[in-house]
């Protein structure tokens, strides 16, 4: 391939780079609004708790805070179906 072909080939790579770029910056964006609406509740947790749901957290690479949201998901939709 000849150096006009690579430059061809290397021009559209950085277009798709640059369209995966904005489509990320979308997507964030979206979860950025999204958590932004969501509702805030002050929680006390004793420490062994705490402890344990960091833990488990952390197995799952989740924040604890993102992890407490999945335990209560799993709650309700074990309870309401």
């Amino acid at each position: 391939m000849d150096a006009d072909g690579r430059e061809l080939q290397l021009q559209k790579r950085l277009e798709r780079v640059k369209q995966l770029e904005d489509e990320i910056l979308q997507r964030e964006n979206a979860l950025k609004d999204k958590e932004l609406r969501k509702k805030q509740v002050l929680l006390r947790l004793s420490p062994t708790l705490w402890d344990k749901v960091a833990a488990w957290a952390q197995d799952d690479f989740r924040s604890i805070n993102s992890q407490i949201e999945f335990i209560l998901s799993e709650a309700v939709k074990k309870r309401f179906g």
